[in-house]
């Protein structure tokens, strides 16, 4: 897929239409720590490394990146999930409030932790990670209070995105409500889907899976050769009854699949890969963001793929803006 003056023309307007849009994220917050630090010895207690911390620091992850990355395009986000009653639920609440961010329909339940990922870090090289997380569902009490704030959330969005890490949040309950609110509303719903939960997500707008991800959610073996990869693609969006199915296929780029069986192949964007972590929430950011700006779904997905393009060249889990993806299509 190429892309003309006049197309690259028109993917710069949909990125000036980004400011002020109004995007509810629904999905697990975490917040992912990393600790970072020198080695120059093995420890006498045991065979592990001595690591000499230098610095940490701490991000928004899991739909937290979903958050980030919508607010860096200048979208108005509104963020729906639970934290636990603990510091790095105040944390994650603090970066939120720090982009401007809506909190109110973050719940704060005492009975869960929050989820942290702890990375530490030692020569550029991760040696340990250290996970807290309550993955159990929903209380029926915590989960009222989401449902109530989504009905009010719902009315005001432009625009919604389930990110499902398969940490309680998306219940039965919680997706059927928001998939049939969307569409009565006549707004894009979108999922960042879970294996697990794949055939609950029938009716969206579309879904964002990995390669890696759409075997494992169709429950089949990885087969070489883009007819099985076509076939695959095509199926999912038959059984979701989905518009469009949208696979990342790292240094493939992406395919776009859309009702009426049409696929489009679009070539990777990317002139370095440094880092990949987050580049599929950089995806499924920009691409809904630009369906709230009543771009077309190829267009969208575009857009998607100079953004991720971005990401990927920048070490970490990183975001884009929109004068950097506007430059970056010119």
């Amino acid at each position: 897929m190429t892309t003309s003056r006049d197309e690259r023309k028109e993917l710069s307007r949909i990125v000036a239409r980004f400011a002020g849009r109004r995007v509810l994220v629904v999905g697990d917050l975490m917040l992912d720590q990393y600790v970072r630090g020198s080695v120059a010895r093995i420890s006498p207690e045991a065979p592990v490394p001595v690591v000499r911390v230098t610095g940490e620091n701490d991000i928004p992850g899991g739909a937290g990146n979903v958050v980030n990355n919508l607010a860096s395009l200048g979208a108005r986000v509104t963020v729906l999930g639970v934290v636990g009653e603990d510091e790095a639920g105040d944390r994650l609440l603090g970066h939120f409030r720090d982009r401007g961010v809506d909190v109110s329909g973050i719940y704060v339940d005492p009975r869960r932790h929050t989820t942290q990922k702890c990375r530490v870090i030692a020569e550029r090289q991760q040696v340990v990670r250290f996970d807290r997380e309550t993955t159990a569902a929903l209380s029926a009490p915590s989960e009222k209070r989401l449902l109530d704030s989504l009905r009010g959330s719902l009315r005001r969005a432009e625009a919604v995105i389930l990110s499902d890490y398969g940490k309680g949040v998306i219940g039965p309950r919680l997706l059927r409500f928001a998939i049939s609110a969307s569409k009565r509303r006549g707004i894009p719903i979108t999922v960042d889907p879970k294996p697990e939960h794949f055939f609950r997500y029938k009716g969206v707008t579309c879904v964002t899976p990995n390669t890696a991800e759409a075997w494992e959610c169709m429950r089949r073996t990885p087969k070489p050769g883009q007819t099985a990869f076509s076939d695959l693609g095509l199926d999912i969006l038959k059984i979701l009854k989905s518009r469009s199915v949208l696979i990342t296929r790292g240094a493939d780029g992406m395919s776009l699949f859309e009702e009426g069986g049409r696929i489009t192949h679009i070539p990777t964007r990317a002139r370095e890969v440094f880092d990949v972590s987050g580049a599929g929430d950089t995806v499924i950011s920009t691409f809904t963001l630009a369906l709230a700006s009543h771009a077309q779904v190829r267009r969208a997905a575009a857009l998607a793929n100079y953004a991720a393009g971005i990401v990927v060249g920048k070490l970490g889990t990183a975001t884009t803006d929109a004068k950097e993806l506007a430059a970056s299509i010119r």
